[in-house]
């Protein structure tokens, strides 16, 4: 509503401004040409800039400083540059020196403003703007970053994750591996074609959503110079000082080799899974046999595998029964129980 009334004040004021200089006579010289220029041109220059910036909703406050302080400092150093020239001008008419000098400050001025503008565009990721006394706070909590590999975007878990505000830190997807997924993307094998268009769709539901502080890293560190993919996520992690998220198993002990710390979707999805003590009564739909004599095996809604002991005699009907142990393995959690009885309902 602010932000509303703050462009209705700005159009307001432009409008105003218009009718003022097309009624002044030292500006527009009595030409009606000139007036009306003034007092359509104002108001539709504002509606104009009013209208971008609808448009570009979502700003970037490093583009936008490194934009602001390059003008800056270009202007600056076109207007020292002047100056400095001066004394080697040898022009003794004062006018024809002012003159002179102002052509080398306006020739200058747009060469070292794209140049500042250029440099700091490059390498806003390494500086950091500090002003005494003003502190710019971004909306993101958390300091350390959390770097996607390729392997997470195309189990798909981690946008249900992210929309939880369980990782409160910005989230960095370096363009090398968005280059290998569009890689298996376009893979002659159905199978990875599919699992690489799902990768890239979830990438832009993460992209999409406006709660979700994705950047992408375009930057090429030389620290990549004929590394691997994996090295090179594990150099950009230390490089932004973050953490991986993964789900390749010899990606987690890579980066835990060089200090790196990781974060595995999969050891936080046991970890969330719910906890069964010996002699809890439980209520699973038996599907298949399980390896022993006697033996039935069912799963429970979260993927967790329950083996029966007598339980064989009951595949495909719900069974209630006692658990006896539970065993964590690296490919997940299993539930081993004893059957009880049939479930009322069957």
């Amino acid at each position: 509503m602010i932000l509303m009334i703050l462009r209705a004040v700005f159009i307001v004021i432009a409008i105003g401004l218009g009718l003022f200089l097309s009624t002044a006579e030292n500006i527009t010289q009595g030409s009606d040409a000139t007036g009306w220029a003034l007092l359509i041109g104002i108001p539709l220059g504002a509606i104009a800039i009013v209208a971008i910036d609808v448009m570009i909703s979502r700003k970037r406050l490093d583009v936008i400083s490194a934009v602001y302080f390059g003008l800056i400092v270009g202007l600056f150093l076109a207007y020292i540059g002047g100056l400095a020239l001066t004394p080697f001008l040898m022009i003794s008419d004062p006018e024809l020196l002012e003159n002179v000098r102002a052509a080398v400050q306006l020739l200058l001025a747009p060469m070292l403003c794209y140049t500042c503008i250029s440099l700091l565009m490059q390498t806003r990721d390494d500086f950091r703007f500090i002003i005494p006394y003003i502190e710019f706070s971004k909306e993101v909590k958390g300091r350390r970053p959390y770097i996607l590999d390729t392997s997470v975007v195309i189990d798909g878990r981690i946008a249900d994750v992210v929309e939880t505000n369980a990782f409160d830190s910005q989230l960095v997807m370096p363009r090398f591996a968005i280059t290998e997924l569009q890689a298996i993307a376009d893979s002659s094998d159905r199978l990875r074609r599919s699992r690489g268009r799902r990768g890239l769709d979830i990438l832009n539901r993460l992209r999409n959503n406006p709660e979700v502080d994705l950047k992408i890293f375009d930057r090429d560190l030389p620290e990549f110079a004929g590394q691997p993919v994996d090295l090179k996520l594990v150099t950009l992690a230390k490089h932004l000082e973050g953490k991986l998220i993964t789900n390749d198993y010899n990606l987690n002990k890579v980066a835990r080799l060089h200090g790196v710390g990781v974060i595995n979707l999969n050891d936080l999805a046991n970890a969330l899974k719910p906890v069964f003590l010996p002699g809890e009564h439980i209520e699973v739909r038996i599907v298949k046999a399980g390896e022993e004599p006697g033996q039935g095996v069912g799963y429970l809604d979260d993927g967790t595998m329950v083996v029966v002991e007598n339980g064989r005699d009951y595949i495909k009907r719900n069974v209630q029964i006692a658990v006896t142990s539970v065993l964590q393995t690296s490919a997940g959690r299993m539930v081993f129980g004893r059957f009880e009885t049939v479930s009322p309902d069957q």
